[in-house]
């Protein structure tokens, strides 16, 4: 007997090879066919053994987890869906005690194989377990069925209409059930998959999309908000052919808005209804519907039907849902596996009403539960959760926030991230206020609304927390919310749970000081975080620590890992290069080509921070940035001019390079400055065309070498320079771009051939080529160094104040050369001197232009003059 007829799976997983050599799965490595994936499939569930057993698995979106989900759909072995939150997983896996738990890491699927039969007493129709939204650390599981995997799987097929040459991107993770149902849909109409765990705000994800033709992917309101930040609206993306939204209401204007979108681009908005009980879907909006009627969830998928039940002692009715996709019913303990169907309709807990068009609208919830990021909380469980750990408090809450009055004197601000912690919710998802009493009704009972009504107030601690005259307060680095870091950082008024370091207007000025925070409050950086939204950097911040935890028994790596910490390459080498450069010029060594390097870390890091956004708002990025190097800059300089007799006017406008006498001289010093200001601003206009815009985000990194390309004349002597001492350095700018915008090994090879074809080139000195040569290369193939963690501050100061020590070096080190000791003493004091007379001047130069920001800012946010403290005369 074999192990298909032996066990009943869902249809779709077990019969993947059908499709043949259709593809099925692509990753940014490989590309899986129907028949590979079918015969991978089988691999797995053969290793699972025969009989049905209890599996557990952690699923993330790689293909080792992808293959072991599939595996067990197809083997009818029940599948219990592990929460990504590590806590949670070990209390289901506690109380559930599976008999085989798979482990996914270095790019396959590890079997801990706890026992060779199963203790449990699995009912036939038995096929997955997932936790329901919300019920984060209780033990509560959805029971579903075989049968109604695969029959709600049929329906979205059916009404996305979904064809063979459809291709999603999985923006959800596939332990979510909304993610789930896209991977099952596809896999069962014979489409394919573009695995990836990347953002919406990350450049390569939109990369990825053009790069693999991705025609759809899937949304949760908050995805919107990010779509936004990116400037979606102004991307081309032509083989978009729809866009699916669930997890939550968004917005109706929001959904009035990207139809329209979508109609002037070509692709529709489907928003959908679902919930965990139901499989994953129980209604869409026919996208021709969205503009006319953006506040309706639509009509039952296919299959599946709605009734309006009234509530007793309410004037509304509860939408109650029936179809083969419902639930077997709930699992509260490992016993209630041996239980068939106890629900026939689904009681959705939400109020509706049926409009005249036949269209479905929620109006109301029944039961105490809100629904934020996608993720449904009881908000019952959140009071007995506060009333754990010994505090007394009524939850309200919205689709934005849970809010909470609290009793008594607690640290509201670390209760409040712990909360956050266990809810699974972006720290900025809670809200607690502080009362002397609960609020209540006349009967004694809490009063809801007035809870409700605290949200938003000035002292919350969902706000950060405060002192009593509003004052910010500086809680320990370990605490520091990641929100609050990016505020005081980038000197912004408020930081939303979507805002990214990057579309707060975050540089590579700002980019060090924001790290090093992040670093202490999170334990290690993840890379890409300046990518990644506050809610994702703040809700993550457990599931990191637990990623970085070194194995048991491995002392010597913790050692190691005391000693030693990653920091990021393009920050060391700033750090490195201009002690370099400083010392240098001093004569305190010599190294030459570190200034060179620093162009290349600069062409990096505006690959990274000043090519997002719509156009209008990364062309006011963009000047912001260059106005933060040219004001310090020019302060410096006109000082110069005015003390000294070195420097000439065309320094003071920072035109030397343009205006100033060909070749090397005094006046050359700033020469660095002049050049990446005229190739910030020659870029910034440059990138404001719409179609420049349209070329630089659908191929980023051919746009980098093509800067290398533009400048080779020069580079090889076939125009003439005015500078030949300064050489060109527009390549090595390109060279940083590319480096930054490489995302594959052969991208990555493509820029190592064309950093040996060119440094080598740039100049006769072969010690200052080996330098540039290996700048370039550490930025493009690692993107972290191990430092000591000791230097770790004093690394991250250097490279904040780098150009700051730049520009002043010139002016203090001369003041030195005359003191009355050694020469090599005397040129160490020189070089010491520079460095910290540069890092007071960064201090100082800072914070005096942010004080300058934050006035104009508030100038900007004045009414008109005869609105300002006017009142109405009297009659």
């Amino acid at each position: 007997m074999t192990l298909e007829t032996k066990l009943a799976g869902v249809p779709f997983a077990a019969n993947l090879a059908r499709f043949g050599d259709r593809v099925a799965v692509r990753t940014g490595s490989e590309s899986l066919s129907y028949r590979e994936l079918g015969r991978r499939v089988e691999e797995v569930a053969a290793s699972f053994g025969y009989g049905r057993r209890l599996v557990a698995l952690q699923a993330d979106n790689t293909l080792p987890a992808l293959v072991a989900y599939l595996a067990a759909l197809s083997s009818g072995n029940p599948l219990l869906v592990l929460p990504t939150n590590p806590a949670a997983a070990e209390a289901l896996t506690d109380a559930y005690d599976p008999d085989i738990v798979v482990h996914t890491g270095n790019g396959q699927a590890l079997l801990d194989v706890r026992r060779d039969e199963t203790l449990h007493d699995l009912h036939p129709e038995l096929a997955l377990l997932l936790s329901t939204s919300g019920s984060t650390g209780s033990p509560k599981l959805v029971r579903l069925s075989a049968d109604g995997i695969q029959a709600n799987a049929a329906a979205i097929a059916e009404y996305l209409q979904l064809r063979p040459t459809d291709r999603a991107a999985t923006t959800l993770p596939l332990s979510y059930c909304y993610g789930m149902s896209v991977v099952n849909s596809h896999l069962l109409a014979g489409a394919s998959l573009a695995l990836t765990d990347l953002s919406v705000v990350d450049p390569c994800f939109w990369d990825l999309v053009r790069a693999e033709s991705v025609t759809s992917f899937a949304a949760v309101p908050y995805t919107f908000d990010l779509l936004d930040r990116v400037g979606f609206a102004d991307m081309d993306v032509p083989s978009l052919r729809y866009i699916t939204q669930a997890g939550g209401r968004l917005d109706p204007e929001r959904v009035r808005s990207y139809a329209e979108l979508g109609r002037q681009q070509g692709w529709d908005l489907y928003v959908m209804y679902g919930q965990t009980e139901a499989t994953a879907r129980m209604a869409y909006l026919p996208p021709d519907q969205a503009l006319e009627h953006p506040n309706a969830i639509g009509v039952p998928v296919p299959g599946g039907s709605f009734r309006l039940e009234p509530v007793p002692g309410l004037d509304a009715c509860e939408l109650v849902y029936s179809g083969p996709n419902v639930m077997l019913g709930y699992a509260e303990r490992s016993q209630d596996l041996s239980l068939g169907r106890v629900v026939d309709e689904l009681h959705t807990g939400d109020l509706a009403r049926r409009g005249a068009d036949g269209l479905y609208e929620i109006v109301g919830r029944r039961s105490r539960f809100v629904k934020i990021v996608g993720l449904r909380v009881d908000l019952g469980q959140v009071e007995r959760q506060l009333a754990d750990l010994g505090v007394t408090a009524a939850a309200a809450g919205s689709d934005d926030a849970v809010v909470a009055a609290v009793e008594g004197d607690h640290d509201l601000g670390l209760l409040a991230k712990t909360l956050a912690q266990d809810l699974g919710l972006p720290r900025a998802a809670v809200e607690l206020h502080p009362v002397e009493a609960i609020p209540r009704l006349g009967n004694g009972k809490p009063d809801y609304p007035a809870v409700a009504a605290l949200a938003g107030a000035g002292a919350a601690a969902g706000e950060g927390g405060g002192d009593d005259d509003g004052g910010p307060t500086v809680p320990d680095a370990g605490s520091m919310d990641v929100g609050r870091i990016f505020a005081e950082v980038l000197e912004v008024g408020s930081v939303a749970a979507t805002d990214t370091f990057v579309s707060l207007g975050g540089d590579s000025l700002s980019y060090v000081a924001a790290s090093i925070r992040l670093e202490d409050a999170l334990g290690y950086l993840p890379e890409g975080w300046h990518l990644m939204p506050v809610c994702e950097l703040s809700s993550a911040r457990h599931r990191m620590r637990q990623a970085v935890a070194p194995p048991e028994g491995r002392a010597g790596t913790n050692r190691t890992r005391r000693l030693f910490a990653p920091m990021e390459t393009g920050i060391v080498l700033r750090a490195v290069a201009i002690v370099a450069i400083v010392s240098t010029h001093i004569g305190f060594f010599h190294w030459q080509g570190t200034a060179h390097v620093l162009m290349a870390v600069a062409g990096y890091n505006f690959a990274r921070f000043q090519l997002s956004g719509s156009r209008t708002e990364r062309f006011r990025r963009h000047l912001r940035s260059i106005a933060r190097i040219v004001v310090p800059s020019v302060a410096v300089i006109g000082l110069a001019f005015a003390v000294t007799d070195k420097y000439a006017w065309h320094n003071v406008f920072l035109l030397n390079t343009l205006l100033g006498p060909p070749g090397w001289s005094d006046y050359s010093r700033f020469w660095f400055v002049e050049i990446l200001v005229h190739i910030l601003i020659g870029l910034a206009f440059l990138l404001a065309v719409p179609a420049v815009d349209r070329v630089v985000r659908r191929w980023p990194w051919a746009c980098g070498v093509a800067l290398v390309v533009v400048d080779m004349p020069l580079l090889f002597g076939l125009v003439d320079s005015r500078y030949p001492g300064q050489g060109p350095v527009l390549w090595l700018f390109g060279l940083g771009w590319a480096a930054a915008a490489s995302r594959t090994v052969r991208q990555r090879s493509a820029v190592t051939a064309f950093a040996f074809l060119t440094v080598p080139a740039s100049f006769d000195n072969p010690y200052r080529s080996a330098t540039i040569l290996a700048g370039c290369l550490l930025l493009l193939w690692l993107p972290a160094l191990r430092v000591p963690r000791g230097l770790h501050r004093t690394t991250a100061l250097l490279a904040s104040a780098s150009l700051y020590i730049y520009v002043t070096h010139w002016l203090v080190y001369p003041l030195f050369e005359s003191l009355d000791v050694a020469e090599p003493l005397a040129k160490g004091i020189a070089v010491l001197a520079s460095v910290v007379c540069g890092i007071l001047y960064w201090a100082v130069a800072t914070r005096a232009m942010a004080a300058v920001e934050r006035h104009l800012k508030g100038r900007r946010a004045l009414p008109p003059r005869i609105a300002v403290g006017r009142e109405a005369p009297a009659k």
